[in-house]
């Protein structure tokens, strides 16, 4: 299970070279005119785990396997995209495949830097975003229930489930998002939204692209605190990165960077904070595996229970289960091994109702 963030945004606002840095791929051109991305580029990053690394200094495997996150960096759009001005809609279909949407807002002031709207407004820009996917998510559902009405002749579920997209439709066509709207408690209903892929359903993260000026004086200016207090109204995430630091740090040594992040006053690089606020967003958490062989980070949702955990690593493992052997992490890293943690009684055996936390150090015992 991979945490997936489509990166999108106005055109020209940094989000290209957001995905550079974030990737280190340096494979997105980025430029100083609209749709310099063409195609979306995709990378998957491993994710910086400091618990990890501890664990492999413990247990010395053969090798570390990271959790992965994949970017998607998806072109710009513009007013009337949803009806193709600019690239179209073509590259709304992108987003569909991310659990989350990270909306890249120009957050700074400069007249060498053209602005497709004419100015830095990050309120207005985030509204046309939005307005495009969601007239997008109104196509989806009027196409789909094209489709049912055609199909729901003698067919009661249906006729049913009609009529309920129908309620739901006439929502979104008074502007509200798909996830600020009521949904039918059903099964039918759930499994069609599923198949749709809504934008507007998915979890937003405000990405404010600011300036090292503002990134100096604390991370904020006149335009973050405006792009903050939407996020807080609409129970978004929110972070401020300033692209451009992020850029010029690839390539730096690790003690390079570090002091180049000190010298601004940056607590943790753009990738740090972007993966955290999308974890949070997304409700996920990570578990670890370690022996001789392999110390490995999972990604799992928070509430998964033991079984499901297991199913991550394969469908045997949840198919077959019979236990999970846990130990704490902080115990885990305090004692220096699985049999310290033994001895000490601090392993524990858990079953199928176990509810996995955050850290846990986990051996499964499954029979096929």
């Amino acid at each position: 299970m991979a945490l997936s963030i489509g990166i999108t945004g106005l055109p020209n606002v940094g989000k290209s070279t957001l995905f550079n840095a974030l990737t280190k791929a340096q494979n997105a051109e980025a430029a100083n005119y609209p749709f310099c991305t063409i195609e979306p580029n995709k990378a998957s990053v491993p994710v910086p785990d400091a618990r990890l690394d501890k664990i492999t200094a413990l247990v010395k495997p053969q090798k570390t396997v990271y959790a992965l996150v994949d970017f998607i960096d998806i072109a710009g759009l513009v007013r009337g995209a949803s009806k193709g001005e600019g690239l179209g809609n073509q590259f709304l279909g992108n987003i569909r495949e991310c659990a989350a949407i990270l909306e890249v807002v120009r957050c700074f002031d400069d007249e060498n830097v053209t602005h497709v709207e004419g100015g830095v407004n990050p309120v207005r820009d985030v509204e046309v975003i939005e307005t495009e996917l969601l007239l997008a998510d109104i196509q989806s559902v009027e196409k789909r229930l094209e489709k049912i009405s055609r199909q729901a002749k003698g067919d009661k579920a249906l006729q049913g489930l009609k009529a309920e997209l129908e309620v739901f439709l006439e929502e979104m066509n008074q502007g509200r998002n798909a996830a600020a709207i009521a949904r039918p408690d059903s099964d039918l209903f759930r499994e069609t939204l599923r198949e749709l892929g809504l934008l507007t359903l998915k979890p937003v993260i405000y990405c404010a692209n600011i300036d090292e000026e503002s990134m100096a004086a604390g991370g904020c200016n006149k335009h973050t605190r405006a792009l903050e207090a939407l996020a807080a109204a609409r129970g978004a995430g929110f972070l401020s990165i300033c692209a451009k630091i992020e850029e010029e740090m690839q390539g730096l040594s690790d003690e390079d960077r570090q002091e180049m992040l000190e010298s601004y006053g940056i607590r943790e690089s753009g990738l740090d904070a972007v993966i955290r606020t999308g974890y949070k967003a997304l409700g996920l958490i990570s578990y670890f595996t370690a022996g001789d062989k392999e110390a490995r980070a999972w990604t799992i949702s928070e509430g998964f229970k033991a079984p499901q955990a297991a199913g991550v690593i394969h469908s045997d493992f949840e198919r077959g289960f019979i236990r999970a052997e846990i130990i704490a992490y902080d115990d885990f890293i305090r004692l220096g091994s699985e049999s310290a943690a033994r001895a000490a009684g601090l392993l524990r055996t858990e079953g199928k109702e176990y509810v996995m936390k955050d850290g846990d150090v986990t051996h499964f015992l499954f029979n096929v």
